[in-house]
């Protein structure tokens, strides 16, 4: 295959009509919302102003971030801020239980920023952030999307012992683009983690990958086989936005007909769950995943 294979356009001075879309509605995401901010709750869909935000809270799910949002890393795509993180909030566990508790999340998943500044790289509230919620929501479901707690097996055991229903960890693009995209983070040491949870009784992983920032379809493949090859379970596929001028340029907009390809390429592979669109985030249609 070549470069000449993949389906996109360069990017115009505005989105593509495949990228619009409408406020989020409804009467589930309309009182949500006003708990949010009855409550001063945080997610990141409302900080990440993710599109999905209505269809997702619409189905019960919401995601929540963990450990601040100051980030130790400072990856090329993430909009996210990067420097000297605060102090670790060891009331953060029940804080984000209530939340979940107050909203009614029928299925709950938790983020957090990268804490190389920790010893335990932020593992241990991880792990209590899981039980907390479990205590007080015992009906919720969860999926935790984690750093790579730089491939030491000590932390992700604390992740295994709480025992998520998903446990998921993002390529986020290919090798190749790895180094500019992912500054801190390595290929094979994100490849390694997701192969250490599967092989040490993680129920279902997770993975996802961001285009159109340069990528080749062949590369894309590859990488699908790659998390194939580690037992991965379920792979998103989604549109890289630019989240300010200091961060990376979208080098093309990938179209509708090129995800639909990768998702059908997926599913040939064995993945259990493939979610390919231009507006599919990491948690885009979460509760799902479990099944």
């Amino acid at each position: 295959m070549s470069t000449t294979t993949v389906e996109s356009v360069a990017p115009p001075k505005g989105k593509p009509k495949w990228l619009r879309v409408k406020l989020p509605t409804g009467k589930k995401y309309t009182q949500l919302r006003g708990l949010v901010d009855k409550y001063d709750l945080h997610t990141i869909c409302t900080s990440g102003s993710c599109p999905n935000m209505g269809e997702c809270w619409g189905e019960g799910t919401a995601t929540f971030m963990i450990l601040g949002n100051i980030c130790t890393r400072s990856c090329g795509f993430c909009g996210v801020k990067t420097g000297r993180p605060e102090s670790v909030d060891w009331a953060e566990p029940e804080k984000v239980a209530r939340s979940i508790k107050i909203m009614g999340i029928k299925h709950a998943v938790v983020t957090s920023v990268d804490r190389d500044d920790l010893k335990d790289m932020g593992s241990i509230i991880w792990a209590e952030t899981v039980k907390a919620i479990r205590r007080m929501n015992p009906n919720t479901t969860l999926e935790t999307l984690i750093p790579d707690f730089q491939g030491i097996e000590t932390h992700l055991d604390r992740i295994l012992e709480a025992a998520p229903e998903v446990i998921s960890h993002n390529m986020e693009t290919v090798r190749r683009l790895t180094r500019e995209v992912r500054i801190q983070a390595k290929y094979d040491r994100s490849l390694g983690v997701l192969d250490y949870l599967k092989k040490n009784g993680a129920r279902r992983t997770k993975s996802g990958i961001m285009l159109g920032l340069g990528e080749m379809e062949e590369e894309v493949i590859r990488t699908m086989e790659d998390l194939r090859s580690v037992d991965v379970d379920v792979v998103t596929i989604g549109q890289y936005l630019q989240p300010s001028k200091k961060h990376l340029p979208v080098k093309e907009f990938i179209l509708p007909e090129q995800f639909k390809k990768y998702e059908e390429i997926g599913l040939e592979m064995g993945f259990r769950h493939v979610e390919s669109g231009a507006l599919v985030r990491s948690s885009y249609k979460a509760h799902k995943h479990i099944d």
